[in-house]
């Protein structure tokens, strides 16, 4: 404990008063019909943030049916490219010019640092423009080798009313992964938020309105899972679902949406390692490590929470991610100087402590950490930075998403070895390897199991590029044209060019 870097002082201060966060239905933002409310209290303050709206079934039925109105009328779906990206760059505008409102919310109801915050915030309207490009280049085909007289047309058009439901780790960057893409294809939109953190998305409603979106082509339910996130993923007026959150989560969607067989994209969890070579740039490999696992408190689904490292160098390299990861500033996230804040609950943070414990008495090592953190004036919803070797394939800690600050260290000898470790997972979100041999780079990235695979690096990230997962890491893509492309459907149109048709009726 004497050894990490904590840092208890503030450079940023608490708002006045908690924010009040309104549902966003049909172009007006608006109480429960009931009154009620749900506090947020910050993970790392201790003190309500935020007052959100508590929604029930009645204002998301009111949702989805403004959402279906303003999609059968046309007033969105039959915009032109153009203008739909023309209000889309006028978000992104709007969003960068309210970055520091929006990270500073975001901090207290997340405990993310404010620095990751800001980034998170501000590279969404990256996303926004990107969308909006879209909007515009989007296209289908023709085939004109049918013959004299037939010309075939593939269009491309909106999927109709998106429900989209976004977790509490990043909430503003995943809803803008999802919510621009499928607003670009011309689709309507329900939004439900975490309960933990919907207030980046309820201000999003402001910018929607000032940047001209027409009522009812997004709407904004806050609340919970049920009732108001169970009846987006099955109301017949709904035509797909996109979701990001837990597998078991995910999984029920599934089953649930399947009555009406509408579509659905799921980002779920990750198991995601990275595997070091005895012939790569070691320190750098550390250092991504460290970045790797401690990035948002670990919380995220990208975490690399475990790494497979070769025998050969596995005693040094850990040694120099503990010294690393003993400099990384752990503390008030209203410091801009902190890189790791607060734990989002009391349970959390709880379960991440299951997790390191039970793999303590099955025989793994803590080599640093291992219990929550106590940060001055803050409490202890923190957790230390926690590296642990003598980890084995069958444990939890090795197998299942911890979602916190811990990294498991496994061990390889041969490229196939590396490759089995890295495949033996229930999950295939993303993977890494650290190699200067660019043949065995190729030849790992190829064989994998995962939707992602970093060579010498982690976590690089572009609008262009596809993101999402395989196995019980989701379906679907999210971002890149490959994830716009989840929002329209394809249709297919024959035409006869002149009465050219022999008749299939004989007549006399």
């Amino acid at each position: 404990m004497n050894q990490m870097n904590i840092i208890s002082d503030q450079t940023v201060a608490l708002p006045n008063k908690a924010y009040q966060a309104r549902h966003f239905i049909n172009g007006v933002s608006q109480d429960s019909f009931d009154g009620q409310k749900s506090n947020r209290i910050s993970p790392s303050h201790g003190v309500v943030v935020s007052q959100a709206a508590l929604g029930t079934a009645v204002e998301a039925e009111v949702a989805i049916a403004a959402a279906r109105t303003a999609f059968d009328d046309g007033r969105w779906s039959r915009m032109s490219g153009k203008e739909r990206a023309t209000i889309l760059n006028k978000v992104a505008d709007l969003i960068e010019a309210n970055v520091e409102q929006m990270a500073l919310i975001e901090t207290l109801e997340s405990g993310k640092p404010i620095a990751q915050a800001r980034g998170e915030c501000g590279g969404a309207a990256d996303l926004w423009r990107y969308a909006a490009s879209l909007a515009r280049t989007s296209h289908g085909d023709s085939h004109n080798t049918l013959g004299a007289d037939i010309l075939a047309v593939i269009l491309k058009e909106p999927i109709g009313v998106v429900s989209i439901i976004t977790p509490w780790n990043f909430p503003f960057w995943i809803l803008s992964q999802k919510l621009p893409f499928a607003l670009a294809a011309g689709c309507t939109c329900v939004v439900k938020p975490s309960e933990m953190t919907p207030s980046t998305t309820a201000m999003l409603a402001g910018f929607l309105v000032e940047a001209g979106l027409p009522a009812g082509v997004c709407n904004i339910v806050l609340g919970f899972g049920d009732p108001v996130g169970s009846l987006m993923t099955t109301h017949a007026d709904v035509d797909m679902v996109t979701f990001t959150g837990s597998t078991a989560v995910g999984k029920m969607i599934t089953k649930s949406a399947g009555d009406t067989l509408k579509k659905v994209a799921l980002e779920l969890g990750g198991k995601n390692p990275q595997v070091i070579f005895p012939n790569c740039d070691l320190e750098g490999a550390a250092d991504a490590v460290t970045f790797g696992i401690y990035f948002n408190v670990g919380q995220c689904c990208n975490s690399s929470s475990r790494i497979i490292v070769h025998e050969d160098i596995a005693d040094a390299f850990v040694a120099r991610v503990v010294e690393l990861s003993r400099q990384v500033a752990f503390g008030n996230p209203l410091n801009p100087e902190t890189q790791v804040g607060a734990i989002v609950t009391p349970e959390h943070a709880e379960k991440i402590n299951t997790y390191v414990q039970a793999a303590a008495e099955a025989g793994a090592e803590i080599c640093l950490g291992g219990a929550s953190l106590m940060v001055p004036g803050l409490g202890d919803q923190f957790y230390q930075p926690t590296v642990m070797r003598d980890v084995t394939p069958d444990m939890a800690i090795a197998r299942e998403e911890v979602f916190g600050p811990v990294l498991a260290v496994l061990t390889f000898r041969t490229l196939d070895e590396a490759i089995a470790l890295t495949n033996d997972a229930t999950y295939g979100l993303s993977a890494g390897i650290w190699c200067d041999d660019v043949h065995t780079c190729l030849d790992f990235s190829r064989r994998v199991q995962a939707g992602t695979v970093w060579t010498n690096t982690w976590m690089d990230g572009f609008p262009e590029v596809a993101f999402g997962g395989v196995k019980q890491s989701g379906q679907g893509r999210e971002i890149g044209s490959y994830g716009f492309d989840e929002f329209l459907e394809v249709k297919s149109l024959v035409m006869r060019v002149g009465r050219t048709r022999a008749p299939w009726v004989k007549t006399a």
